[in-house]
């Protein structure tokens, strides 16, 4: 990946053949014209969950019609830091009782949550 800075607080970054675009909000000194990092951050979170909600069925041949997934990040009010990100699985009705439980296991398999489980080391450095 590639890392540009787009001007005022435009960071972009290049990935794969796809550009990323990402902004500051208007009350952190932005255009608020993009996602902030920290907002593609947990947004990842929500989608590699739902990436394996959508296998789990897949695999099963179940519809996916109706399954909407909901991500809430609280932040620790003396730190500012979010110290609890929790992922609610809204399921359809007609969704099997017997895969509730194990579709939630499923989601749990997110590779970004293994990564902030076990996170790897992060180095910064000049070139």
């Amino acid at each position: 990946m590639e890392i540009t800075l787009a001007g005022g607080k435009k960071v972009d970054v290049d990935c794969k053949g796809f550009t990323i675009r990402t902004d500051q909000s208007k009350e952190h000194g932005g255009d608020g014209s993009a996602p902030a990092p920290f907002d593609l951050f947990l947004a990842s979170m929500g989608a590699c969950t739902g990436l394996y909600v959508l296998l789990f069925c897949e695999k099963r041949g179940l519809s996916t019609d109706g399954i909407r997934l909901v991500e809430h990040a609280e932040k620790d009010p003396e730190t500012k830091m979010v110290s609890k990100i929790s992922i609610d699985i809204h399921l359809p009705p007609e969704f099997p009782e017997k895969y509730k439980t194990a579709v939630v296991k499923a989601a749990e398999l997110c590779t970004v949550k293994k990564h902030l489980v076990q996170p790897p080391i992060v180095e910064v450095k000049t070139a």
